[in-house]
Parts: structure tokens; sequence; C-alpha cells
């Protein structure tokens, strides 16, 4: 699907020139707006979700961009399916942002793809409830929306209690949000 393959394409290659030091590419991170040197800048709202902060990061953010994104794009097809991506991606950096203000979190940027790839879970959830998504530990079938529901629980839990500190949780759940209001407007269009 070239929406999906174009976004692993991006993804890796900004990541490699990252990680091999080839660019500076601090100024696309999410920086918190406000506060005495802000390194806000609007693009930032759509480019953090193209760096990454490790190999492990790297990877499985795009395991679950291939895993879920071309069953999504087939069935949205290739315009809806980049502005449903999209819209999830700005909808994480929202709801990270005004959560991260509320809490008084720290003026460190967020970076990574996980705000889309947790919108294209949640679509996957919606639309095929019944197909089975297995776990990588334990190895357990779960139907998808199960497996949905359980992720976008663990999130709540997590962003709640402050558990694994360093992982933007609000924006994960930002993410679904955003997809979630891009299915219903999807649905009454």
């Amino acid at each position: 699907m070239p929406v999906t393959q174009g976004l692993l394409f991006a993804n890796i290659a900004l990541f490699v020139l990252d990680a091999g030091g080839m660019a500076r590419l601090d100024a696309l991170a999410l920086w918190p707006p406000g506060g005495f040197e802000s390194r806000f800048e609007p693009w930032q709202l759509l480019t953090y979700a193209f760096l990454h902060g490790g190999l492990a990061h790297i990877f499985f953010n795009m395991f679950g961009l291939y895993m879920f994104g071309s069953e999504i794009e087939r069935l949205f097809g290739s315009r809806f399916y980049a502005a449903y991506y999209f819209g999830c991606v700005v909808s994480a950096a929202l709801c990270h942002l005004a959560v991260n203000a509320f809490m008084g979190g720290p003026a460190a940027p967020m970076v990574g793809a996980s705000g889309g790839v947790y919108g294209l879970l949640l679509a996957f959830g919606v639309y095929f409830p019944h197909r089975r998504v297995l776990l990588l530990f334990p190895p357990i079938p779960l139907p998808a929306r199960v497996f949905v529901a359980a992720f976008a629980a663990l999130e709540l839990f997590f962003g709640v209690t402050g558990t694994a500190a360093g992982v933007a949780h609000f924006a994960h759940l930002g993410g679904m949000l955003g997809g979630w209001l891009m299915i219903l407007y999807r649905r009454h269009v």
C-alpha cells in the first residue's frame, strides 16, 4: 500500500539520518510551547512522528504501522487513510501537550509515530473486531477489540499512575481519540 510504504520509508530514512549523525533533527521533535526559550514550532505537530528515540522504539512503531496500516489503507483508500493517520498524529500531539501542561510535565521533546499507530490500532479494532491478534509477550491470541481495549486501558493506567516514565501515554490515547473522531466523521459523510 503506497501511503503505508511511504511512511515506513520516511520513518526509517530519518532514523538512519539522525542515528548516523548525518543531520540534526531536534527541531522536528515536538517541544512544549511557552517558557523562556520555547523551541515549539507549529510544524512539530506532524514532524515529531517521523523521529524515534532508539532502535526498539522505531522497530515496534514500524511493526505496528506495517501490521495494521496496510489493512486500514486498503479499507479506507489512500487519501482518507493519509488524512486519518495524520489526524491521529496531530490529536496525539495536542493531547500530549495539554496533559503535559496540566500536569506540569517536563519541558522535554516528544518523538515517535506511536500516536498514529495507536489510531490505526483503534481502527483495526473497530472494523475487524473479531480478527485474532497475537500478543508477542505472552503469545496469546485475542480478538482485535479485546486487544485494543486492553492497550487503551493499560495506557490510561500507566499515564495516570506515572508508570513507565518517559513514555507519552496520553499521546497514545490522544491518537486513539483522534482516530475515533475521524471514524465518526467517515461514518457521517
